[in-house]
């Protein structure tokens, strides 16, 4: 925590702002971000990125937060401007309102990640500066609290989503609910094009038989699984979220006809696992996750319109989150 604040006495600047954003990767809801000055004499106790504190923790430091800052401001781009802006530029929108927002101008601003937003004051990108950068975590947790309190309102209008659960994320619960009940009002449209199409195509069928497989293979094993085809836009999908002994396991699921040239497990390049490393960050924001890890299963079948699994391979701990 002392290191967070130490970067930002090093960066020199005051008034200093810190930015961060909550929500991009779901299929529904607004999306949300916070600009927070803090004062340079003022120490918060347990700062953090929020999404190493759990929900508890989080709601308590959001109340010291907006207590002890010097200037904070959440923000919001609608379900309607993420659909015709796309949800990048969308993100940018909500960044910038809430620094307009703001009652005192800082003479910095520090963003998360490595895009820039293109704010009316001079900024500075941070990648991971929600763990680097107090003003930064600081944004993090009234962004993500704030988003969270929105979706459990919205749990109560549209109860038949289970928002409350999942919090608008791509999990299998959620899906489920959308093919069953249709898109809502909240529901991000651009979103939902894969989701709401009809029959499987050939690849589509192969790759669930091989989930299918995977997935017993781990029940087999003890494990639990918590969620299959996590969404997790823009970086892509989790096949499999599987649990066990307080350890969550990201799957990816390869699935190859026999005799195919390149393996499962080689299609997992070092890009793919980028994505998904970030895609298994999103689940992580949503969900109490404690030690994780990256596996990779590759499944063999056989047949044509009757295909069948004639080989498995489980590699677990296949590459790390660096």
């Amino acid at each position: 925590m002392d290191d967070l604040f130490l970067y930002d006495e090093m960066v020199g600047v005051r008034p200093l702002c810190g930015v961060d954003e909550a929500g991009r990767g779901p299929l529904a809801g607004d999306v949300y971000a916070a600009a927070v000055i803090l004062k340079p004499d003022v120490r918060i106790e347990g700062l953090n990125d929020s999404k190493k504190l759990s929900e508890k923790k989080r709601e308590q430091l959001y109340d010291e937060i907006c207590a002890k800052a010097e200037a904070y401001c959440v923000a919001t781009a609608s379900v309607e401007e993420i659909d015709r802006l796309n949800i990048l530029q969308a993100t940018f929108l909500a960044m910038r309102r809430a620094v307009e927002g703001l009652q005192a101008v800082p003479k910095l601003v520090l963003v998360d990640g490595n895009r820039n937003p293109q704010l009316p004051i001079h900024s500075r990108l941070v990648v991971k500066g929600d763990a680097s950068s107090a003003c930064i975590a600081a944004a993090s947790i009234l962004a993500k609290v704030s988003r969270d309190r929105y979706m459990k309102a919205l749990s109560e209008q549209y109860p038949q989503y289970a928002f409350e659960k999942h919090k608008g994320y791509g999990s299998a619960l959620h899906i489920e609910k959308i093919r069953e009940f249709g898109p809502s009002p909240v529901h991000r449209m651009t979103f939902l094009k894969k989701i709401l199409k009809g029959e499987e195509t050939p690849a589509q069928k192969r790759g669930r038989i091989g989930e299918e497989a995977v997935c017993e293979w781990l029940r087999s094993e003890g494990c639990t699984i918590a969620a299959r085809n996590y969404r997790a836009l823009p970086y892509g999908e989790i096949d499999i979220v599987a649990y066990k002994d307080g350890i969550t396991a990201f799957v990816e699921v390869k699935t190859r006809k026999k005799g195919a040239k390149v393996s499962g497990a080689a299609a997992v390049t070092p890009s793919k696992q980028k994505k998904l490393v970030l895609a298994a960050l999103q689940y992580a924001d949503a969900h109490a996750c404690g030690q994780c890890r990256f596996d990779v299963a590759e499944v063999e079948l056989a047949g044509e319109k009757n295909l069948f699994v004639t080989g498995l391979q489980y590699y677990p701990n296949a590459f790390t989150a660096d």
